[in-house]
Formats: C-alpha cells, sequence, structure tokens
C-alpha cells in the first residue's frame, strides 16, 4: 500500500511538467485563449451612476447635484441608458485638492434654518429674499405633509454673505422694490428653481430632438399641443422628455403639486419657452424628422405630404401626416372614371324583380 501510495504521488507531481513541456518538432503550438478587449486593453467601460457615487463617497442626491452643477461630467451610455462616467473623470475628480470633503462642502445642501443661520439673519428675512429671488435654491422635496421643502447650496449662501454689496439686504429695512413684490404675494422660488434646472439639462442635451424636449417638459400641455401639431413629433419629445422628479402614481396629490412646481406659470417665462422651442424645433426638423411607425429612420428632412382633406394638394405646413397614397392612387380613388360612371348609372337604373325576369323569358334587351 504505501509503494501504490508513492506511485500516484509520483505520477500527479510529473503530470504538469509533462503537460506543460514545449510541443514536439512538427506538433502544432497551443492556442491561447484571447483575453477581453477591455481587459487587455487595461481601461474599463464607463461606471454606472451608482458605482460611481459609492467611489467618490457621496450620496445619490448629493450625486447627482454634483452632476448638476457640472462637479461630475458624464457621458453618453452607448447602450442608451442613463448617461454613465467614465473611469478617467472618477480619478480626476480623486486627485482634486482636499478631496473628498471639497466635493462633499461644494454639493451640500440647506434648509431656510440652517440657511438663515450661515446668513446670520431670521427665518423670515431668510424667506423674503428668496420669495422675492435673491436667492436661488437648488432642489426641493415634499415632506410627510406634503410641504414643499426648498434647499439652497450652502457653498452659494457662504459667497452671499461675503459680499459687501449684499449687506444692505441683511441688515436693516428692505428696498422699497423687495416690499412691493412682497405685498403683491410674489414667489419666485419655483421660477428660479426651474430656469435653473433648465440650464442643467440643455447642458446635459446632446441631439436637438432632446433639447427641444427638456423646453417642452416645463410648459403645460395646450401650449406644447399648440406650438408641435404634428401628434408624431410630440409622442417623440414625449418619449424623450427628463426623468420625473417622483415616483408617484399620475393622479396622486404629490404627483399634482411636482407638476404645479415644474410647470411655467410666469408669462416671461413663458414666452422664452415658447420661443425658444420653436426655434428648438426648426433646427431638430432640419436635423432629422421624428421616427414614425413602420418607417425606417433616416437623416435628411422628408418632403411634405398632401393634406388629408385635399389629396391632390400638397401641403403647406409641416409634415404632419404618415404614409399617404401617391396622387395617382389618391386621384383614382376619389375621381372615378367615366366608364365606372356609366356602369353604376346603368346599374342603378336596370329593372328588378319581376319585370326583369319577364324581360328575360320575351329576350328584350336589358337597355
Amino acid at each position: 500500500m504505501a509503494g501504490d501510495t508513492q506511485t500516484i504521488s509520483h505520477i500527479a507531481s510529473t503530470t504538469p511538467r509533462q503537460a506543460a513541456a514545449p510541443p514536439t518538432q512538427g506538433t502544432a503550438p497551443p492556442t491561447e485563449v484571447a483575453a477581453p478587449p477591455t481587459a487587455r486593453a487595461g481601461r474599463p467601460g464607463p461606471l454606472a451612476r451608482s458605482s460611481a457615487a459609492r467611489e467618490l463617497g457621496l450620496k445619490r442626491g448629493e450625486f447627482e447635484l454634483a452632476v448638476m452643477l457640472g462637479r461630475v461630467r458624464t457621458v453618453p451610455d452607448p447602450a442608451g441608458a442613463r448617461r454613465r462616467v467614465s473611469r478617467e473623470e472618477v480619478d480626476r475628480v480623486r486627485e482634486t485638492p482636499g478631496f473628498p470633503e471639497s466635493l462633499r462642502d461644494g454639493v451640500k445642501t440647506v434648509g431656510t434654518a440652517e440657511g438663515a443661520a450661515l446668513l446670520d439673519i431670521t427665518q423670515a428675512r431668510f424667506t423674503r429674499l428668496a420669495r422675492t429671488g435673491v436667492l436661488t435654491p437648488v432642489k426641493f422635496y415634499l415632506n410627510r405633509y406634503r410641504a414643499v421643502v426648498w434647499l439652497y447650496l450652502a457653498e452659494e449662501l457662504r459667497e452671499f454673505a461675503a459680499c459687501e454689496a449684499n449687506a444692505p439686504l441683511l441688515t436693516g429695512r428692505a428696498p422699497d422694490m423687495m416690499r412691493a413684490q412682497l405685498a403683491s404675494g410674489a414667489d419666485l422660488r419655483a421660477r428660479n428653481w426651474r430656469r435653473r434646472q433648465v440650464g442643467f439639462l440643455l447642458r446635459q442635451a446632446e441631439d436637438p430632438w432632446e433639447r427641444v424636449a427638456v423646453t417642452a417638459s416645463f410648459l403645460d400641455p395646450m401650449s406644447l399641443a399648440q406650438l408641435v401639431r404634428n401628434p408624431y413629433e410630440r409622442a417623440y419629445l414625449h418619449r424623450l422628455s427628463p426623468q420625473p422628479l417622483t415616483q408617484a402614481g399620475p393622479e396622486s396629490p404629490t404627483a399634482h403639486i411636482v407638476e404645479r412646481i415644474t410647470t411655467a406659470d410666469d408669462p416671461d417665462e413663458i414666452s422664452w419657452l415658447r420661443a425658444n422651442l420653436s426655434l428648438g424645433l426648426a433646427e431638430a426638423r432640419r436635423h432629422r424628422p421624428a421616427p414614425r411607425p413602420g418607417r425606417p429612420p433616416v437623416s435628411a428632412t422628408a418632403r411634405p405630404h398632401s393634406a388629408p382633406e385635399q389629396p391632390q394638394t400638397p401641403a403647406t405646413g409641416d409634415d404632419c401626416g404618415a404614409g399617404r397614397p401617391s396622387e395617382a392612387v389618391s386621384s383614382a380613388v376619389t375621381a372615378p372614371s367615366a366608364a365606372s360612371r356609366e356602369r353604376d348609372t346603368g346599374r342603378r337604373e336596370e329593372p328588378r324583380g319581376l319585370l326583369r325576369w319577364l324581360r328575360r323569358r320575351r329576350g328584350r334587351p336589358e337597355d
């Protein structure tokens, strides 16, 4: 038994050496298994947003705010999903001086109470400054009572307090213009937040249709239907619209509150959005038409189709049709030939029933 054990041990110890021995002359060398391109190149693909947030030591909300402020740059995802973060960008952020405290301080947000403490003023004065547009919120959320809580960047508040030109706003009597705005019930917090949000989303959009979708997402459905009459274009803009800010149901009270905040209500703001939408829509149409069911995507502007009311007259407006027949087919359908009209007239005047049977029995023609 001891000899058998030694023999087995000897065979097991010599087998790897024999497998690793070089091939003899005339024998093809073994084929090596190729490594994946990313592993061979040593450059992994872009990171998901959650993975990048973990590597940068940020929470989800802090990371989204860092992306919004441009402190962390993102790249498009080839698969068409949400934008990702390249490995080089993560390394760049980690190499910034004071990381990670500097990054966290740059995305720190505060509410009314903490913001008033940073400015060394009362909460009532802080609210008045925010309502009149002096302070611009960067985020908001709804508490358990569905009350809107506005958040402000702590870094911006510290810079505001350090500026000597803002000292009269922090102490003493408020200016007359500000008092008149407060007396009229003005509240510019939502409008200023929308202006900031539009700028952020437009910087992230790279396609003309995506930029139009960003502008359209802040208009009410009635204004959007007036400016974009093509249903296929409206459906395409709806598909490209930014992700909703809440996961609540469409008819829930929370969704209605968020919709009211994200929809423009100031006349000047609406005019600017409508003008921007019209210009962007013209540029997007020149870039490529909106996709339609049953049609392959094209890169050139499609020719206008015939209007549905007048098939033989080309439409003068934008392309609002979806695959109509040609003029020859349309004229054949809408304008029957003379022979067809005579046959139809003959069918309507020919005798029926017993009279027709009697004429056949007598051999008379049927006219």
